[in-house]
This record gives C-alpha cells, sequence and structure tokens, in this order.
C-alpha cells in the first residue's frame, strides 16, 4: 500500500488532488480554532459539557462549538438542506426531472440547496446566539447580536465552498471530509480524557480495553460490509452483423451490501440535531423537554434517541439507495444491449428481479448500521464514558476513510497502476 501511495504522489494530477485537499483541511482547522470576537468561552464549555446533545453537536463541528471559533455552525446547515432537496424531489416532479437532466439540473438543484442552507444557517444562528450562548455574550446590544450572528453565518457558508471545491478540484466527497476531519481532531483530546479518568480510579484499565476491543472489531465489520458485494451474473445474446458476430459475453451487476454508504449515518445524526435548535427558540422548558427525551447519554433520553436514530438509518438506506441505484435504467439498458440474467425474462420480470434483492441488501446493511450505533451507545451508556470514536462517529470515519481509499484507487486504475487491494 505504501509503495502504491509512493506512486500516486508521482502523478500530478493526483498529487494536486491531494494538496488541494490538504489545503482546504488546513483553512478549516485554521477556522476552527479562531475565536468569535465578544464572547466567553469559558462559559460555553461548561454548557457543553453539562449538556450531551451540545457535545455531539461540537464533535461534528470538531470542537469548533465549545471554543465558539468561525465554524461554529459547521457544516450542518448544508447536510439539513442536503435532506430537504432530496426528500422534495420524491415529492415534486419538476425537481426529479432536474435531477435526471444531467450537469445543468444538478447545479440548479445544488443552487437551490445553497438557498436553503442559508436560510438554515439564520436560523440556527440566531437560535445558538440568543438562545445558548446569550449569557456567555460580552455586549447586548442589538449591532453586536448582528455581528455575531452575520459571522456564524458567512463563516458557515464559507464552510460550505470549501466542501464543494474538495468535491469539485480534491479527493472524496467534501461535506463528508470536513465532518471526518472534525472526528478525528477529536481523538487526541478523548486519550487525555480517558487517561486521566483510568489515573484517577473512576474507570479501570479493562474497561478501557474492552472499548479498544470494541473500537477495533467495529472497523473490522464496518470494513467488510463496506466493501461487501453481490454480483448478479449478466448474459449477452449472440448476434450477427454483416460478416461479424458480437456479443456471447458474461458480465455482472455489482450491488453492494451497503449501497448508500456513510450517508443515512450523516443523515440520521443530523436531523436529530434539529429539535436542539427549535428548542432554543421555544425557552428552557423546551430545552429542558429535548434535553430529558431526546438526550443521546442520559435515560430515558438514550432509549427514545437511539430508536428515533435506528429508524432514521433503515429509512435513508432505502431512500438514498432508491434514488442512486435505479434499477428501471439498468433493466431497460441490459435490454437494449442484447443483456439478460439467466432464469430471468427481460422488462418488468428483471426490474422486480433487481428491486427484490435490492431491498434484501439494503435491509441488511441498515440493519448492520443500526446495530453498530445501538450496540455502541449501550456500552459507553453502561460505561459512563463519553467518546469521540464510537458508534455513529466511527462508522463515518471508517465509511469516509474506505471512499477515500476507493477515489485514490481509481484514479491509479485510470493510469494503469494497480490499485490498494492488489
Amino acid at each position: 500500500m505504501l509503495s502504491q501511495l509512493k506512486q500516486a504522489w508521482k502523478l500530478k494530477d493526483v498529487r494536486r488532488k491531494i494538496l488541494y485537499t490538504l489545503m482546504m483541511i488546513a483553512v478549516f482547522r485554521i477556522g476552527a480554532v479562531i475565536p468569535v470576537p465578544g464572547v466567553k468561552t469559558d462559559i460555553i464549555r461548561e454548557m457543553v459539557g453539562g449538556n450531551s446533545l451540545l457535545s455531539l453537536y461540537n464533535m461534528f463541528t470538531g470542537g469548533a462549538f465549545s471554543n465558539f471559533t468561525l465554524f461554529a455552525l459547521g457544516i450542518g446547515p448544508y447536510i439539513t438542506a442536503s435532506i430537504i432537496i432530496q426528500l422534495l424531489t420524491v415529492g415534486f416532479e419538476s425537481l426529479e426531472e432536474l435531477q435526471k437532466s444531467g450537469e445543468e439540473g444538478k447545479k440548479k438543484i445544488n443552487k437551490y440547496t445553497k438557498y436553503i442552507a442559508l436560510a438554515l444557517a439564520f436560523v440556527q444562528a440566531i437560535a445558538i446566539t440568543l438562545g445558548v450562548v446569550r449569557d456567555a455574550l460580552n455586549s447586548d446590544s442589538i449591532f453586536f447580536i448582528i455581528t455575531v450572528i452575520l459571522t456564524l453565518v458567512s463563516a458557515s457558508m464559507l464552510l460550505m465552498w470549501i466542501g464543494d471545491k474538495i468535491t469539485e478540484k480534491g479527493l472524496g466527497n467534501g461535506s463528508s471530509i470536513i465532518i471526518f476531519v472534525g472526528i478525528i481532531s477529536r481523538i487526541p483530546v478523548d486519550v487525555i480524557s480517558t487517561a486521566d479518568l483510568i489515573k484517577s480510579g473512576k474507570i479501570n484499565m479493562w474497561s478501557a480495553i474492552l472499548l479498544g476491543v470494541v473500537i477495533l472489531l467495529t472497523i473490522a465489520a464496518v470494513t467488510y460490509i463496506q466493501e461487501a458485494t453481490r454480483k448478479i451474473p449478466v448474459q449477452y445474446a449472440k448476434r450477427v452483423v454483416g460478416r461479424k458476430m458480437y456479443g456471447g459475453q458474461s458480465s455482472h451487476i455489482p450491488m453492494k451490501v451497503n449501497q448508500s454508504g456513510v450517508i443515512p449515518v450523516i443523515f440520521a445524526s443530523s436531523l436529530l440535531a434539529f429539535p436542539q435548535t427549535i428548542a432554543m427558540f421555544m425557552g428552557a422548558d423546551a430545552q429542558a423537554f429535548v434535553q430529558t427525551y431526546l438526550n443521546p447519554v442520559g435515560s430515558p433520553g438514550v432509549w427514545i434517541y437511539r430508536s428515533l436514530e435506528v429508524l432514521l438509518i433503515v429509512f435513508f438506506s432505502y431512500f438514498y439507495t432508491t434514488v442512486s441505484f435505479n434499477t428501471e435504467d439498468i433493466a431497460n439498458n441490459m435490454k437494449n444491449n442484447g443483456g439478460f440474467i439467466p432464469g430471468i425474462r427481460p422488462g418488468k420480470s428483471t426490474i422486480d428481479y433487481l428491486n427484490r434483492i435490492l431491498s434484501r441488501l439494503t435491509l441488511a446493511g441498515a440493519l448492520f448500521l443500526a446495530s453498530i450505533v445501538m450496540v455502541s451507545a449501550i456500552i459507553m451508556f453502561f460505561m459512563k464514558l463519553q467518546i469521540t470514536l464510537v458508534g455513529t462517529s466511527l462508522l463515518i470515519v471508517v465509511g469516509v476513510a474506505l471512499e477515500l481509499k476507493r477515489q485514490l484507487e481509481s484514479n491509479l486504475v485510470m493510469r494503469s497502476y494497480q490499485g490498494f487491494l492488489k
């Protein structure tokens, strides 16, 4: 693998993509440590430490929220806007046609997504400034409050732009890369805090070892499922054109067990963070209700929160797979090229067959993702620990790392190099 990385670095185009991605990540991390002026960050850190929902939100921003830096909003508004647009695509034919109309349609949908993200960023910035961090502001003047809100919104739009540029000119999906970097940036803090807990005797060494084993097993399981693929055999009929014979070849349709990757996990986590934003507008009673019943750590909220997370993961797994893997188009393309699945009639029978297999694979992948989240949450609940790289965050980190590996591998294969798995 190291030799493949060395060869990838020698390729000018691949090296440029890697360096561009690293440069954008550096900009993100610099913005994540520049504080918003006029805010008492020690008060915010204390609030985040005593609120598990804010701690979860802080994890996805890479600690930017607890330090109330420029990127305190994170990429959350853009992720939520993407969820809204994808849900609306199913209900509105005009959006569905745009999605199918090539690059121009995608550009228009991306523009609508950015407008919605801007509106959500304003809503979230107002809620955070006037709700969560109001006591931490050095001034109550309208001008100062507006300045803080505009700073947060502008920085969030900058982060969205960084994500788009990584997707366009770098490696991987920009939004996923930003979340990935934000999560792994918290690992040193978690290691130090866990070591302090062991030294103080609050947790024993065997609990830490058990947690390490769970993390390693989760990484292995996620890697196995993410790479697992069912190959549907396809046979192409022979045909004579002039004096030449075409076709008669065998191929296959690769159908992944987890077709949607970590997108369902990211979408579910982003959607479950939204009630906290709404509660900020509704006062202390609403915030107390959310903290009690949608708390991913304390009881009874942990069971309600995780149950909703499982349902959302299953829903988004089916939803995203249906959008990204169109069995009708695949069946029609096979039929037009003289291809068929052995034992299955072309046309509607092929579509039904592919839908049946896809539904079963999606269910298996969704239940796997949900089980990883639930098992890790239960272990963390009974061990009374708050570690970043467990459950949901670990799924995201491993999934994004595998996607990066695949993209880098495809760049090598396109230039006649063997992949990482060789």
